[in-house]
């Protein structure tokens, strides 16, 4: 692998590293909380507060279009929260209605784009190989802010609390790897884990098989010459699996 090569990949696998670190262990409370496509809904809404900001003609990656993306995120996990409360018993399916309302509004808010196919394509594969050092050190100030509510105050964190850092994490997350990776990162680790008892045991195994996906889909995705979201994603789930049938899962 020539220095050009290792150059595109590094920052690449550092911002996959960057959403794995708070996605893994949020996965985990998400798959035990049975609210398993919030993280989908609250990306897709996310992403629509980026396509609106878009379509107004602010700057891209400026603060105001991350202002629009935070202030969407965050008003569907206060809507997600309140029918939580309100409707525990179809909050899975209202969270699949969010997700389809927010992709249809992306879509009819893009019809009269002529380059709407490639931005909603971005949106949801991402441009995981071209970010930047610069673009990762909000997701980092983000990350380690999410992290430290997490490992501190999770025990005590629940309803709302859980839905805004949830918010801020999957904004933070979307605009650097997609719709689709973002979604991948927080469910397969947790799905493949899901039998450890130890929670230490589990969020370690989960970190590995993230940072194997992620360096074997970018290393793929760049000799292949395909997009590398879904490269990763396929080899999120490939991984995952062995490790489940390999009899790996520490009890």
């Amino acid at each position: 692998m020539s220095m050009f090569e290792i150059s595109i990949i590094a920052p690449a696998l550092l911002a996959c590293m960057l959403v794995l670190s708070t996605h893994v262990p949020l996965g985990t409370e998400v798959l035990r909380w049975g609210i398993i496509f919030i993280d989908l809904a609250i990306a897709q809404v996310a992403g629509l507060g980026v396509i609106v900001a878009d379509s107004l003609g602010w700057e891209a990656h400026g603060p105001l279009v991350q202002v629009s993306a935070v202030g969407a995120a965050l008003l569907a996990a206060v809507i997600l929260h309140w029918t939580d409360k309100r409707w525990p018993e179809i909050q899975e399916a209202l969270i699949g209605v969010s997700f389809i309302l927010a992709a249809t509004a992306s879509i009819l808010l893009l019809a009269g784009n002529p380059h709407g196919g490639e931005n909603l394509k971005e949106l949801l594969v991402g441009q995981v190989l071209w970010v930047t050092y610069g673009q990762l050190i909000p997701v980092a100030v983000v990350s380690v802010s999410v992290l430290t509510a997490w490992y501190f105050f999770h025990e005590r964190m629940r309803g709302s609390g859980f839905y805004a850092m949830f918010a801020f994490a999957i904004t933070a997350s979307v605009q650097l790897v997609g719709i689709y990776l973002v979604f991948a990162s927080l469910i397969i680790p947790a799905l493949a884990t899901r039998r450890i008892v130890h929670g230490g045991v589990r969020i370690a195994w989960g970190y590995g098989i993230g940072f194997a996906g992620a360096l074997a889909g970018l290393v793929l995705s760049l000799f292949a010459d395909l997009p590398a979201g879904a490269v990763i994603v396929w080899c999120l789930a490939i991984i995952a699996l062995l490790f489940r049938r390999s009899g790996s899962s520490m009890r």
